[in-house]
């Protein structure tokens, strides 16, 4: 496996869940990494914390700014930062969450994307963290389904721009993960945030960052395109074997 020491690493969302994880395994592998949260002091040494609201371009821009001074450079990209809000029928969503789904998760990473583009060395890497929810469809979560169908859109789209340039392109799509999604999802309900874990055994923010790592460690001729991940009693979004 190819080493990350000396490698330069910038993640979003890097204060809980996917985003923490991934944050703490690249840099355990060597590689110096920032991490962005508007929560900074909740990120992890030894990951270097940066305040980052993706949904604010003047946040994006000074983080970015911030990051490359930090680091003098990019290696990898992980654009995990992301939420969903509610698990009720379209019609009775609101449309200010619907807003802040989309820019959180759609234009937020497409924002970071563009922004550190520039900065990604040869061999570089971008991860985008989508979801099972932008493979398969599944009842009230249809603006958060939006997002993430979009996210593997774009993932895609910008895999034909990158063509031919030495910079690899990969998306990583989890199913059930237990972390602080399903806090935010009903908005700090806690009975509500820990029925999706109830009689399973989920997956762990830790076991989504093995992935990430997997990808970025591949041969320099290697891109893994995409990888879904999902606990063994989970076969679907919302089909899962409870004890």
């Amino acid at each position: 496996m190819p080493s990350l020491e000396g490698k330069c690493a910038v993640v979003t969302g890097a204060s809980s869940g996917i985003g923490a994880a991934t944050a703490l395994t690249l840099a355990r592998e060597g590689a110096r990494v920032v991490g962005g949260a508007r929560r900074t002091d909740r990120i992890r040494s030894p990951v270097t914390p940066l305040e980052l609201d993706v949904t604010e371009p003047a946040s994006c821009e000074r983080f970015v700014q911030a990051a490359i001074g930090e680091l003098g450079g990019l290696d990898i990209l992980v654009n995990n930062a992301g939420l969903g809000l509610g698990r009720d029928p379209f019609w009775e969503s609101s449309e200010q969450d619907e807003e802040t789904v989309l820019e959180t998760d759609v234009h937020g990473l497409i924002r970071m994307t563009r922004l550190c583009l520039p900065h990604i060395r040869d061999n570089g890497h971008i991860v985008n963290i989508g979801s099972v929810a932008g493979r398969q469809p599944y009842e009230n979560a249809a603006v958060y389904i939006t997002s993430k169908f979009a996210v593997r859109g774009f993932t895609y789209a910008l895999r034909e721009d990158l063509l031919g340039r030495p910079i690899r392109l990969t998306t990583v799509d989890p199913g059930l993960v237990e972390s602080n999604f399903s806090r935010v999802r009903f908005r700090g309900d806690e009975e509500k945030a820990k029925a999706p874990y109830e009689g399973v055994d989920p997956l762990r923010p830790e076991d989504v960052a093995e992935c990430v790592l997997f990808a970025v460690t591949r041969p320099r001729h290697v891109n893994i395109d995409e990888l879904v991940v999902k606990a063994l009693a989970q076969s679907s979004p919302v089909r899962i074997a409870r004890s």
